[in-house]
């Protein structure tokens, strides 16, 4: 399997499924700054870098899979649940990376240029996603 991007996507997806995503990301993030406002900045981060998206997007994924299916002629309950199964699968490698970026920018915070900062822990989230889909495929 290949890492690509494609933009066929965006076609296929209806504006109502944007709205349901801008929705999902919103009351997550309001869900995250009322947790900070209560128990500190510290907590309510860990909750704000939850992918504001994934849960449309899974939820998206499962829904386009089971019509494609369902065109074909066939029932594709278990395949739309497989496809929305590797989307969270690529969720979960991507926060892997997440953790790295967070951990390089709070020790380098004090020492160095914002541009230094954030092009190295843009690398080393890119590296360890990377590095963690590679491992997995390997498994």
């Amino acid at each position: 399997m290949t890492i690509r991007i494609d933009l066929s996507g965006l076609r296929r997806t209806r504006w109502y499924e944007y709205a349901i995503r801008f929705v999902f990301g919103g009351l997550i993030t309001v869900t995250a700054g009322l947790i900070a406002h209560r128990y500190g900045a510290s907590v309510g981060g860990l909750f704000l870098a939850f992918p504001a998206i994934f849960p449309a997007s899974v939820t998206l994924v499962e829904k386009h899979e089971a019509q494609k299916k369902r065109r074909a002629g066939v029932r594709g309950v278990i395949r739309a649940r497989q496809a929305a199964a590797l989307d969270a699968m690529g969720a979960v490698l991507g926060c892997i990376g997440l953790v790295g970026f967070a951990i390089v920018v709070c020790q380098l915070l004090v020492s160095y240029e914002p541009w230094i900062i954030l092009g190295s822990a843009s690398l080393l989230w890119l590296g360890l996603s990377g590095l963690s889909w590679k491992i997995r495929k390997a498994i």
